[in-house]
């Protein structure tokens, strides 16, 4: 049995600075019913000396094993994931004088970035003997968690709103999941997930619900330091907004980062949501400290179709404390976005991944982003699926 090197110490929430041990399977907080975040002992951690380990590593998200919380090299059920590419777009005319570029991760495994969260979350799960997990989803989660479950010899059970699209719908199924449709919204389909599931021995893998999907998420943030810092590290990163994960992730990485002394600046966190379904960027505007649920949330990107994102205060505070900024898109910009990275750019993104290109020249107005700077837009998810004309088609004339 080979060790990791994990430096994983504790479970601890920000909500009421409790501490939990991490040997045991964990899923909110046992006081205040806030997300669990993992902590780990950085004091033993040379930020140099790591940053040079690196780079003999293999080029998957587990070259990051000493902050990752797998300790066994068994426990890791692996499809390579990690490493995506940051393609350079240079100046766009929807931002002029911007340097743009997208870190694409619609080539991992599954085709989407829940293929980092779920890597590293099954495999904590496996290490600590859990054998059945759910997770109610919009599509790509469920996807990720049947294909990591069978990978690891586990059992899954997806929750899918009845509107999924159905490719999304049969991959979970051939990667042997049980599939339930629910009617509604993924709110819905997380209420019937939990009820239906109450009792029988499954464990909850929603997003901010269990500790370790965001670990996998953090990620993002040390492969975007480790491709681009110092000479190409962005000033700005625009990321598609809908359980908020990957906003709470990458500022975890770069909190992380800069307390073993290898970044200074971190980038501005812009989250992009649609205009029918914008909880976090209302709450931004308003100075909530946590969203309201959004009633009759509407888009054709069913990934961003998150009325209420649980532990909202995590993905308002990843944002104000980067100093970033939320901006909506209409469903026409996202198509727009979709059809433009495409035919200029050769890349394919799913509604989801294509909502911070449809954002950009809102975020120029706004003086969000402003010309001379180095703006990352996140794709989180391949387009290919869907039909971008038959997506135009559906907003109607």
């Amino acid at each position: 049995m080979s060790e990791t090197g994990s430096l994983l110490t504790r479970l601890e929430c920000r909500a009421c600075c409790s501490e939990v041990d991490p040997s045991q399977p964990r899923g909110t907080c046992p006081t205040c019913g806030h997300t669990l975040f993992a902590r780990y002992d950085l004091d033993r951690l040379s930020g140099r000396s790591w940053r040079d380990a690196l780079r003999d590593r293999e080029r998957s998200l587990w070259r990051y094993r000493e902050l990752l919380p797998v300790s066994r090299t068994e426990s890791i059920a692996s499809l390579g994931e990690g490493g995506s590419l940051i393609l350079p777009l240079g100046s766009v005319p929807e931002a002029p004088g911007v340097e743009v570029s997208v870190k694409d991760d619609g080539g991992l495994p599954t085709g989407s970035f829940k293929a980092r969260g779920m890597a590293v979350a099954v495999s904590r799960a496996k290490e600590l003997g859990l054998t059945d997990l759910y997770v109610p989803s919009a599509g790509n989660a469920g996807v990720a968690l049947a294909a990591y479950c069978a990978r690891a010899g586990l059992k899954a059970h997806v929750y899918l709103p009845e509107r999924t699209p159905p490719a999304l719908r049969a991959a979970c199924a051939s990667y042997g999941a049980q599939v339930t449709e629910v009617p509604g919204t993924i709110r819905e389909a997380g209420e019937m997930a939990r009820r239906t599931e109450r009792g029988r021995g499954s464990f909850d893998m929603s997003t901010l619900r269990e500790p370790y999907r965001v670990e996998g998420k953090k990620t993002m943030g040390f492969e975007i330091f480790e491709q681009t810092h110092p000479d190409r590290f962005p000033d700005a990163i625009v990321y598609p907004t809908g359980g908020g994960t990957g906003l709470v992730g990458m500022a975890k990485a770069f909190d992380e980062l800069r307390t073993i002394g290898l970044l200074e600046r971190v980038p501005r966190l812009c989250a992009v949501q649609p205009a029918g379904c914008a909880p976090v960027v209302r709450a931004l505007a308003s100075g909530g400290t946590k969203v309201d649920p959004w009633p009759e949330p509407r888009t054709i990107a069913p990934g961003l179709l998150v009325p209420s994102p649980f532990d909202s205060e995590r993905i308002l505070e990843a944002v104000r404390t980067t100093g970033g900024a939320g901006v909506t898109v209409t469903d026409q910009e996202i198509v727009d976005g979709m059809r433009s990275l495409a035919r200029r750019h050769g890349i394919s993104a799913s509604p989801e991944g294509a909502a911070p290109y449809g954002a950009l020249d809102r975020l120029v107005r706004d003086r969000a982003i402003r010309p001379g700077e180095r703006v990352l837009l996140y794709n989180t998810g391949t387009g290919i699926g869907f039909s971008i004309e038959d997506l135009a088609r559906s907003l109607g004339p």
